[in-house]
């Protein structure tokens, strides 16, 4: 299980420790202000002073010396705050990102992209405000509040007893509305989660929706999840609203007692009215800390709500494990063997050899587990029985990263990134030598491609290549897949749908390709080129052969492709 890091740990302590001092030095700059304070009024409002000219030009620099200092520590301590607060989300960034590269594409189907955006986004938000303006505020106010009511108590023990009772009594008020906070966040993330779900997909498939006319049927669906959402959040500003008139309130009766008391202490003969002006200048510069308690319940419960969730999602089974300080793997001519592989519902008993340098075509009706072996031999998935070896290595027993140093891919399932052409062509290589760029250039035909884009190769695409056609966005992914010549290619479909030129690209890549290949392919004519035929059915390896024999037999193969052939001319 991953553990998430503490908020007050590694370098984060220090400044921690930084905002305890902060709130050391607050709290002496108020009391300083109070007994300047409380000199005024006793030396120069209420008796005559010779030196009244001289004292209050003193005054008057200490209370502005006070303001200065305290207005430099809290906008220090809110420096540092932030840097607590983004220090932890870009931790838990970290974790939350490595995690996601190590899952198999399989594992995340069950989520949405929109929920998992608001892992990165929404949750690391909720946590960083927590940290930084939920839990280093409190350190502050706490440690501000407690040294400045130990100085009061050093004025005026009554006063100081009155107002701690007061401020205990709003803090013990504010804590029993945590439930009901709790219940209105989780109320109000679950909503935009699901908003912000629907969102995501409509705006990846908005084709769809135009398409087949359902945009005011999915505009009505947006308006009910948005009131949803408002309600929700409505609900959960009551309860912040709530949260914060106890605090105001807390304030205001803690000011009001702090003046009646002082009032029945000046009147007793146990305080001058210049202790009760001091006091009532502590108090009042306790208002602000006692305010950003009261939003501390709100980012606490915030919080609590997305880091449950964080968790769920560095949880999700991973379906790849990788052991501890495994080797890397040696490369070599791209041998590929798969002995007894099978996988809960896709593959059984899977055993077949691809030997080096052949073109092994993996055919089948649909849900054979064509798409399902090619992930296994890029151990986008591990199997759960039996082994596949590459030059005789086990995957299962070599680093992650190594093995994705062996193998290329290409695929439908394997989009451009947004970005320029030349990083797409380099992302698995970046510091590939220009010699090495030209080859895979000249073997794909990416210069045609170049010659019809408007800035060549630094031409910025979209995500998935969109505003590229078909056949230009399969020629860059092929290029990008044999970018170093690795050893072994596993092409999932990269002829579908595609014009005479991108087809001929294939034929080109299959021909001088040095490794080995696996292709999934849908059309007979490809098959010519390939040395070794595949036939799956049901997660079951059905025949091997070389298509002379399979396709001049009454094979399942044959038939496969009479049927499709058949098809295609009833229809």
């Amino acid at each position: 299980m991953i553990q998430i890091p503490r908020a007050v740990s590694s370098n984060r302590t220090w400044l921690f420790a930084r905002l305890v001092i902060n709130g050391f030095c607050q709290a002496t700059a108020t009391v300083a202000n109070a007994l300047l304070v409380e000199m005024a009024f006793d030396k120069l409002i209420t008796a005559a002073n010779p030196a009244f000219n001289q004292m209050i030009g003193q005054i008057g620099l200490g209370l502005a010396a006070a303001a200065i200092v305290i207005a430099l520590l809290r906008m220090a301590e809110r420096a540092d705050a932030e840097r607590i607060g983004q220090d932890y989300a870009y931790q838990i960034r970290m974790i939350l990102y490595e995690r996601l590269t190590s899952l198999a594409p399989r594992a995340l189907q069950s989520r949405s992209q929109g929920g998992v955006m608001l892992r990165f986004v929404g949750d690391l938000t909720a946590l960083r405000q927590w940290v930084s303006l939920g839990l280093a505020r409190m350190v502050v106010a706490m440690t501000t509040s407690i040294a400045s009511l130990v100085a009061l108590s050093l004025i005026n023990s009554r006063l100081a007893l009155t107002v701690g009772i007061i401020l205990a009594i709003g803090a013990l008020s504010a804590s029993k509305m945590g439930d009901r906070m709790q219940s209105v966040a989780k109320e109000a993330r679950r909503r935009l989660s699901d908003l912000a779900a629907n969102i995501n997909e409509k705006v990846a498939a908005i084709a769809v929706v135009q398409v087949f006319g359902q945009s005011r049927r999915e505009k009505g669906r947006i308006a009910r999840q948005s009131r949803r959402l408002e309600k929700a959040m409505v609900d959960r500003a009551i309860v912040v609203g709530q949260l914060r008139a106890i605090t105001e309130g807390t304030a205001a009766i803690a000011s009001g007692a702090a003046l009646l008391v002082g009032a029945m202490e000046v009147a007793e003969g146990r305080a001058t009215p210049g202790m009760v002006v001091a006091a009532m200048t502590i108090v009042g510069l306790l208002v602000p800390p006692l305010r950003d308690l009261g939003r501390v319940q709100e980012y606490w419960h915030n919080s609590r709500v997305s880091l449950q969730k964080v968790k769920q999602f560095l949880n999700t089974p991973s379906l790849v494990t990788e052991l501890p300080n495994a080797p890397k793997l040696k490369l070599g001519a791209g041998r590929l063997e798969f002995d007894g592989v099978s996988l809960e519902g896709a593959l059984h008993k899977v055993s077949a050899i691809a030997q080096s340098g052949q073109v092994v075509a993996v055919v089948g009706p649909n849900g054979a587990g064509k798409s399902t072996l090619l992930s296994l031999a890029a151990r986008l998935i591990d199997p759960d029985e039996g082994a596949i070896r590459l030059d005789g290595q086990d995957l299962a027993d070599h680093s992650i990263e190594s093995i994705r140093r062996a193998i290329g891919m290409a695929g439908l399932d394997l989009p451009l990134l947004r970005g320029s052409v030349d990083k797409n062509l380099r992302y698995r290589w970046r510091d590939a030598p220009i010699e090495e760029i030209t080859r895979v250039r000249q073997m794909c035909g990416i210069d045609e491609v170049l010659a019809e884009l408007p800035e060549g190769e630094k031409t910025r695409i979209s995500e998935g290549g969109i505003g590229l056609s078909a056949g230009q966005r399969q020629r860059i992914a092929l290029a990008r897949a044999i970018l170093g010549n690795p050893p072994l290619l596993l092409l999932d479909e990269v002829d579908a749908n595609l014009d005479s030129q991108a087809t001929a690209v294939v034929d080109r890549v299959l021909t001088q390709h040095q490794g080995t290949v696996l292709l999934i392919t849908h059309r007979k004519e490809r098959l010519s080129t390939a040395d070794v035929i595949w036939y799956l059915e049901n997660g079951r390896l059905m025949e091997t052969g070389s298509p002379e024999v399979l396709l001049n037999d009454d094979s399942l193969t044959a038939r496969l492709f009479r049927d499709r052939q058949e098809t295609v001319l009833s229809g």
